[in-house]
């Protein structure tokens, strides 16, 4: 795919992964990109999955030819970019690898080696010219591993971002869902916990003008149009502010007292004018799709049991997963269910300790078996404070 006049990409799509990073379901797979960069030295920007090595080392093949690259920029060591880093320099053995310091001790947990005699070391402000392209390196530590550098092209005005504003999916399956639902997912999972770091380095490109972003997963953003609206999504997320006005309610339930609480509920917001009520039960839907939407939305409502003392399990790995992540600026809400001793929204506001600016409801639902009058009104009051 010709990108600019002068860059290629000769990425790979991978159609058998089930599960991204051994977690996230990816129905629609996974694209590992790399690109090449045509000029007097030819560059080479990052490797692929392990299982993709061949392809993409034939599809360098493809473009040069008998040409060999001069460069191999390693922007992040993660394995499904950096996989192909050692056949990479085995088959072009005259070729240098540009990355960071720390990429490079990473090289030798990895491979054993960091190429002593064939790597330039190189860390934010620093340079590399190839010709008419000058390549300009900005460290990005934590976005999200700490060895990550992106790379701006002063050329084409182009964006080499690693990670930032990668999507899950392969680039070769149209998602009818558009940029926005799987990009907020993979920034989320992956690096939602990295907020202060993301902004520092949104803040740097701000001062680029950038025409095309080249990410290390997903497509290509190469307008002005899509351009714009990913810096201001990114923005968002990673300053974990309210992206849309709404409320998810999050549940597990044994024996259906707990969800009958909770279509209850949803019932009651959307009649009393909440613009968006989501619901999801945690042990029957998918995980990560349900920590986007806790993310997207500004209040939550987790309905829950009391379980051996503590509560149901899929809801304490929800909330793991918000805390880890730093979860914050959000309004929580409680439903709980016990039959002798309801301790459910004492647990869980617990487990929120450490957030920042969280908002507990001031109504709270309790439950001992099934709905009575009682709790009735307490979902009504919780309705008519949360719409």
């Amino acid at each position: 795919m010709k990108i600019t006049n002068d860059i290629r990409y000769v990425g790979v799509n991978d159609h058998d992964v089930d599960l991204f990073e051994g977690q996230y379901p990816v129905e629609r797979g996974m694209a590992y990109n790399s690109y090449v960069v045509l000029d007097e030295k030819v560059t080479v920007f990052d490797t692929v999955d392990q299982n993709f090595v061949d392809e993409w080392l034939g599809n360098i093949k493809s473009l040069l030819g008998a040409t060999a690259p001069d460069y191999l920029v390693v922007q992040h060591m993660e394995p499904d970019h950096s996989a192909g880093i050692a056949a990479f320099m085995a088959a072009y053995p005259t070729a240098k690898i540009v990355s960071s310091g720390p990429a490079f001790a990473m090289m030798v947990g990895f491979f054993g080696t960091d190429w002593a005699d064939r790597k330039v070391v190189v860390k934010e402000g620093d340079t590399l010219v190839t010709g008419k392209h000058t390549f300009a390196f900005v460290g990005a530590s934590m976005v999200h591993w700490p060895e990550v550098i992106v790379t701006y092209d002063t050329c084409d005005k182009v964006l080499f971002s690693a990670d930032g504003f990668g999507k899950f999916g392969a680039n070769d399956i149209e998602d009818p869902e558009g940029w926005d639902c799987e990009a907020r997912r993979y920034y989320i999972g992956i690096v939602g916990k990295y907020g202060v770091q993301t902004m520092n380095l949104l803040k740097k490109a701000a001062g680029l003008e950038i025409k095309t972003i080249c990410p290390l997963h997903g497509p290509v953003l190469d307008t002005s149009e899509t351009i714009g609206h990913a810096l201001q999504q990114y923005t968002t997320w990673a300053s974990y502010a309210v992206e849309s006005e709404g409320v998810l309610i999050a549940y597990t339930s044994v024996y259906g007292h707990t969800k009958a609480a909770v279509e209850k509920l949803a019932a009651a917001l959307k009649a009393k004018g909440c613009p968006k009520v989501v619901v999801a039960d945690l042990a029957r839907d998918e995980m990560f799709e349900t920590i986007e939407d806790a993310f997207r939305y500004g209040k939550i409502v987790l309905a829950t049991t009391t379980y051996n003392g503590g509560i149901f399990p899929f809801m304490k790995t929800f909330v793991h997963h918000l805390t880890e992540r730093n979860y914050q600026n959000r309004t929580i809400g409680f439903v709980e269910n016990g039959a002798w001793a309801p301790q459910a929204a004492r647990i869980l506001k617990g487990m929120f300790e450490n957030s920042k600016n969280i908002t507990f409801a001031a109504n709270t639902v309790t439950l001992k078996g099934a709905l009575n009058a009682t709790s009735e009104a307490q979902i009504d009051a919780l309705a008519s404070e949360l719409a």
